[in-house]
């Protein structure tokens, strides 16, 4: 899936689930790098564009 038109506050679905057993992560920025929340422990990461395109399973939410 393609990562353009994601912007903050989108909540995404990730093929492989968090060690939380969430799948569904809240974008905090969006640029070159993703930053992402997860939803179910509130961890944050930094994942490159190109990493986030392979991952991501779906779009849950657009705010």
């Amino acid at each position: 899936m393609n990562t353009i038109g994601l912007k903050s506050g989108d909540v995404i679905r990730l093929k492989k689930v968090h060690p939380c057993g969430e799948d569904k992560w809240e974008v905090l920025r969006s640029g070159v790098d993703f930053k992402l929340r997860c939803i179910g422990c509130d961890r944050t990461v930094w994942i490159p564009r190109r990493k986030l395109d392979k991952r991501i399973k779906s779009i849950v939410n657009d705010q």
